[in-house]
């Protein structure tokens, strides 16, 4: 009988390449490094919610208009 060939796809050549960089990273380190997942926001950029926000937290109960 004839045995199958194996292919290997493009997602897993992805695959083995980002296991490989991660355990030589855990080796390079002795652990693992976590990213930030979350980006520096700019305190200029205009930001409609934020602004909403800061008002009702600031806001002491009475209504001024």
């Amino acid at each position: 009988m004839r045995q199958k060939k194996l292919k290997i796809t493009l997602e897993d050549f992805i695959l083995a390449n980002r296991r490989a960089a991660r355990m030589e990273e855990i080796e390079g380190h002795g652990r693992q490094i976590q990213s930030r997942r979350m980006v520096h926001k700019s305190k200029k950029t205009y930001d409609r919610n934020r602004l909403k926000r800061a008002v009702i937290k600031s806001d002491d109960g009475s209504l001024s208009l």
